[in-house]
């Protein structure tokens, strides 16, 4: 996919979208069966968005600036969140079992359950993977991001008072993970080496309601959704 593109999820419309980042022109867009919840590269020419209302993750080519569909993957009921790990898709579900760790023929590999005794996750929805493959995902419930390995093993939970109902997740480095917390209108920058978190932009800034987010490592640039919106919001990190 170009650098010059956004992959965006139009719910309204129950399409997928490659926009112009400089000019905000929809260059392709495709008609899904049911309503987009989230969208994950896979590689530079693939990605795969999920389906929850019908229980599928649609694969789609990229070519040039042309969508493409795919093979669908039939999933469990209430896939939302999705992210890639090597080979791999993760997915969050907003019932049991949470997360599962499905192949690109849609095999499942992994799964993780929570417990009554061990709620460590609630309502996982947005999940990212950060370079080195380490896997983290948002829990708008328990107001927390918790940080996983490719078989969903926990290997650590953060949590804040600066953290209320977080959502949209994106790695910058392994160091550097930034948040969506829509419940106090701000940008978080998580930093797991010290296990801190700062306000990185907020009210005054322009965030409001801050839903999904995503991030240019050639550009330093955030791009920002809130929600609802027909826009996107675009900031330099530093």
């Amino acid at each position: 996919m170009s650098q010059d593109t956004l992959l965006v999820c139009n719910g309204n419309e129950w399409k997928v979208q490659l926009v112009s980042r400089q000019t905000g022109e929809v260059l392709s867009q495709l008609e899904l069966e049911s309503v987009p919840w989230r969208v994950s590269l896979v590689g530079r020419d693939r990605a795969a968005v999920a389906l929850p209302l019908i229980q599928k993750v649609q694969l789609i080519k990229i070519k040039g600036n042309t969508l493409v569909k795919d093979k669908v993957l039939k999933v469990s009921d209430g896939v939302y969140g999705i992210t890639t790990s090597g080979d791999n898709l993760v997915v969050t579900y907003n019932k049991q079992p949470w997360l599962e760790v499905i192949s690109m023929d849609g095999k499942v590999l992994h799964q993780f359950h929570s417990t009554a005794e061990s709620q460590h996750i609630k309502s996982p929805d947005f999940i990212t993977t950060s370079p080195g493959g380490t896997l983290w995902v948002s829990d708008c419930d328990n107001n927390t991001i918790t940080k996983m390995d490719a078989r969903l093993t926990i290997l650590q939970t953060f949590t804040s008072p600066l953290l209320q109902v977080p959502q949209g997740i994106t790695a910058v480095t392994e160091d550097e993970i930034l948040v969506c917390s829509e419940g106090n209108n701000s940008l978080v920058l998580l930093q797991p080496s010290t296990n801190t978190m700062s306000t990185l932009l907020g009210k005054d800034d322009g965030i409001e309601d801050p839903y999904s987010l995503t991030y240019c490592h050639q550009e330093r640039k955030i791009f920002v959704a809130p929600y609802p919106t027909d826009s996107i919001k675009v900031f330099k990190f530093t």
